[in-house]
């Protein structure tokens, strides 16, 4: 039986290499997938690019893309093996939903990977209806700069100053953000 998953971690946890990692393994063995990442990043249009310098082309998707029917146009013409979501903290309810169906219905695995919260410690909308509905929860791993397990993504201005408001998505890498336990976190938000 097919599954949805939900791989979710902060910034800088190698969430992007583990897709691209899982798309070589099912490519290897001669299976067909299909990639998805954000539109709205617009870093690398069309690709799917880790820190570690791993690449993948791969289809768009915005709040107005339909996922079950451009993924089933697909796996009728022959048959998909697995679809992989990047950046699926970017995912509105609705297209989570249509990735549940696609694994309930259609029988294709679909993995998905994304932020878990944003730089308020706030749920992304994609990601709260992954953590409700998905079959497989599966947190992966960074570090804080002090050694514990960094879960939250601290947003910093060009000085690397804590930024405490602002819009919930701004695309940006380290630059940007930094990974953090949340008693660093906290204490930067507070400080």
């Amino acid at each position: 039986m097919a599954k949805l998953y939900f791989y979710y971690a902060s910034m800088n946890a190698g969430k992007s290499s583990h897709l691209l990692q899982a798309d070589f393994n099912y490519r290897e063995r001669g299976m067909r997938t299909m990639l998805w990442t954000a539109a709205l990043d617009s870093r690398s249009a069309g690709m799917v690019r880790s820190r570690i310098g791993l690449e993948s082309e791969a289809h768009q998707f915005t709040p107005e893309t339909a996922l079950w029917a451009e993924v089933n146009a697909v796996h009728d013409a022959g048959k998909l093996d697995c679809v992989l979501v990047d950046e699926a903290q970017f995912l509105t309810a609705d297209q989570v939903w249509q990735l549940a169906r696609l694994a309930d219905e259609g029988g294709i695995p679909v993995l998905c990977y994304g932020l878990r919260t944003d730089f308020q410690g706030a749920l992304f909308p994609g990601s709260a209806v992954l953590l409700g509905i998905a079959d497989a929860l599966v947190e992966l791993k960074a570090v804080c700069h002090c050694g514990r397990k960094a879960t939250m993504n601290l947003r910093v201005d060009e000085s690397g100053a804590a930024v405490r408001q602002g819009q919930q998505t701004e695309i940006g890498g380290n630059d940007r953000y930094v990974a953090l336990c949340r008693r660093h976190f906290s204490a930067a938000l507070n400080g």
